[in-house]
């Protein structure tokens, strides 16, 4: 991904370009750029589905939020494990083969959730969730270099953050598929499921509801398919730079260690993950214990707090034109710490909209992380671009985490002290750990 520093310098971004002729989108090239830009909009779309499947299939299977945890395992496993091979793939066969694949697993993934459903199975919708993940694995690692290295080089920039503006929006559109679709509204009092059970007729009841899933993953999927074979079909221009340096240095592993600054930022951007993962994973569970809502009610708080995720990464853009970018992070994690704080101390309405908060200063810190933690790092980047997007495992992590504190201490609210605790670490890590030493200078 030789374009990935390039295409994420945060404090250039959004300067006016010098060159007013230098073509934002690519001449004679409309189609691809069409067809890739679209892929950031769809994998936003399961990424946040998965923060209702927590939640209804806490419900569905009666598992306890630990246990519901494990969907975001399962789904940041795929992204973790699948990272190096979708890289070597495409340096042997370009980027059109990443994106296909990328989709025909995306595809497959989301029609598995049907036998998983007819199966009644919490361990093949694991499975499913990780094939999907595979995919989108392979769709992330491809569209970022592909479209920044798509047209005029002057323009890669401004492009590249074009089509991430998209990912947002597939973010906002998986929380109102989920909270329209998936979640039915019915949720039973002890009582209740106390009457059914004496009735012989609670395991219908969760089987309706594990059913629930299938329809809106068979059309995602069926979205997916058609998308590979468009593209399949699609006449894709060879870019420059997508074999570079096949004979030259790629970098080594070694070296990496020479580079503190580039260490540290793949801690941070674990806890980072981990943060916003375990944040909206649990969102819906909080809204419903401490703000007495319905899980539909409880979605529309989940697609707000994405939507101000979506104004924040726009503000943030725009304010890194006058604040260094490591600065800027480090207030917004201060900020965090003390939004979560509140949620941890204080649970109700005040702690409810204190998280709500925290997506828009959570907004800037993943593409700043990988910014700064790349820088000066040569012929290693890609390496260590590859490392930095492995990193999101902590999403696998923290996620269950939080979900064994708040099972272990009967508290919702103190399992967002792991969120909290993530915060300081990327607060350490802007104010101090994310500048470049004079040893890395020397040997960069």
């Amino acid at each position: 991904m030789p374009n990935i520093a390039q295409a994420n310098r945060s404090t250039d971004s959004f300067r006016p370009d010098a060159r007013a002729g230098s073509h934002l989108f690519p001449a004679g090239q409309l189609v691809p750029f069409i067809l890739v830009t679209v892929l950031f909009f769809l994998w936003g779309i399961p990424n946040n589905l998965n923060d209702v499947l927590i939640r209804h299939f806490m419900k569905s299977f009666a598992i306890t939020r630990f246990e519901a945890g494990l969907v975001q395992s399962a789904f940041y496993m795929g992204y973790f494990l699948l990272a190096m091979p979708a890289a070597l793939l495409m340096r042997r066969a370009g980027y059109k083969s990443g994106f296909v694949t990328g989709l025909v697993l995306f595809g497959a993934g989301a029609f598995l959730f049907w036998p998983a459903a007819v199966a009644g199975s919490y361990g093949f919708f694991l499975f499913a969730l990780f094939v999907i993940a595979s995919g989108l694995s392979f769709l992330e690692t491809a569209s970022n270099p592909f479209i920044a290295q798509l047209g005029d080089p002057d323009s890669s920039e401004r492009r590249l953050n074009f089509a991430q503006a998209f990912n947002p929006l597939g973010a906002i559109s998986g929380a109102l598929i989920g909270t329209i679709f998936i979640f039915s509204g019915v949720e039973l009092t002890p009582p209740e499921i106390a009457a059914q059970q004496a009735h012989h007729t609670y395991e219908a009841y969760l089987r309706s509801e594990t059913l629930r899933v299938v329809k809106p993953y068979l059309f995602i999927g069926a979205i997916a398919l058609i998308w590979a074979a468009l593209i399949l079909r699609t006449k894709f221009p060879a870019i420059q730079n997508e074999h570079e340096n096949e004979s030259g240095d790629h970098g080594h592993f070694r070296d990496l260690f020479r580079f503190p600054h580039f260490l540290l930022a793949v801690v941070a951007q674990f806890f980072y993950v981990g943060a916003q993962v375990g944040t909206w994973s649990y969102f819906i569970s909080y809204v419903q214990e401490y703000g007495h809502q319905s899980e539909k009610i409880a979605g529309y708080f989940l697609t707000g707090t994405l939507a101000a995720f979506g104004v924040g990464r726009f503000a943030s853009a725009w304010l890194m034109r006058f604040i260094s970018p490591s600065k800027l992070m480090g207030a917004y994690c201060v900020a965090n710490i003390v939004l979560v704080g509140i949620a941890v101390l204080m649970p109700g309405w005040l702690g409810l909209w204190c998280v709500f908060l925290t997506s828009f200063f959570m907004s800037l810190m993943f593409p700043t992380i990988f910014a700064l933690g790349l820088k000066g790092l040569g012929p290693n980047t890609k390496l260590g671009g590859s490392l930095l997007v492995m990193a999101i495992v902590g999403g696998a992590v923290l996620t269950p985490l939080m979900g064994f504190i708040s099972v272990k201490t009967h508290s919702l609210a103190l399992a967002y002290a792991v969120p909290m605790a993530a915060y300081l670490v990327i607060a350490l890590y802007s104010f101090w750990g994310s500048h470049q030493r004079s040893a890395d200078l020397t040997t960069g």
